[in-house]
């Protein structure tokens, strides 16, 4: 579903992205693992034709991302970690504008609308009475994830989609990505949630400073790090062992 051959991406002198490689197939949920500044969103926005790589190749559903972005877009649902929308709609204009650009028609999209407000547990009066700029953090993120799945797409790209949804409604989207998989949809879950990561994707991927540094399943790479926990491996890895002590450090100055 989802092949990577060396994507590069370079603003100007900067290497965002440093070559990577990678292969998911159908129904896998695939944790996507990298600090700040690590090439996370950079590679998302690339593989979902946000961005044009600087070099290197991947395909979606076995269509070229540079030759045919089209396509490429036609086949994913993307869920970015800004969450943005046209604050000046209400949340049911916004939906049905997405659906009008999927060519959905209408009565199966207000269908799909219906379904997902159902599962999120929001009313239709909520959709049609408030504008998105007056909803809360939590209420437009499921309006995003509702838009990113109207479509039906088989491959779906999540940046931290849990940010501001509240504990029901982040057991309810856990319990949905798993049942997406088990229907065959590709997922690509990015998240610095790593508890989660480590209990809903069957494979993760740590890139940190653009390149990608381990590949594999989360017991697996714990099991031979030695490290406990998918947590402390990526601390490991990723320097965070160093802020552990700066932290120590830190709270150092407060004792008398």
């Amino acid at each position: 579903m989802i092949s990577v051959q060396q994507l590069t991406k370079r603003f100007g002198e900067q290497v965002a992205v440093d070559g990577i490689t990678f292969e998911i197939p159908a129904g896998q949920i695939v944790g996507f693992l990298g600090p700040n500044g690590a090439g996370k969103s950079t590679t998302l926005k690339m593989l979902t034709g946000m961005l044009a790589p600087t070099s290197g190749t991947a395909t979606i559903c076995g269509h070229d991302l540079q030759s045919d972005t089209l396509e490429v877009k036609r086949h994913v649902g993307f869920v970015p970690e800004s969450g943005a929308v046209f604050e000046s709609l209400t949340g049911l204009e916004y939906l049905e504008m997405v659906a009008a650009l999927y060519a959905i028609p209408e009565a199966a999209a207000r269908a799909r609308i219906e379904q997902f407000i159902a599962f999120f547990d929001l009313s239709f009066s909520t959709l049609t009475d408030k504008l998105l700029g007056a909803y809360s953090k939590g209420m437009r993120r499921k309006v995003v994830i509702t838009s990113a799945l109207l479509h039906n797409p088989p491959v779906v790209f999540f940046d931290e989609p849990l940010d501001g949804l509240d504990a029901n409604a982040a057991v309810g989207f856990k319990a949905l990505i798993q049942t997406l998989a088990r229907e065959g949809k590709t997922i690509v879950y990015s998240s610095h949630i790593l508890d989660v990561v480590e209990r809903v994707c069957d494979r993760v991927l740590i890139i940190d400073k653009g390149r990608l540094l381990l590949d594999g399943k989360p017991e697996t790479l714990v099991a031979e790090s030695g490290a406990g926990t998918l947590e402390r491996l990526f601390t490991q890895l990723t320097g965070g062992t160093e802020l552990e002590r700066r932290a120590e450090d830190f709270a150092r100055t407060f004792r008398p």
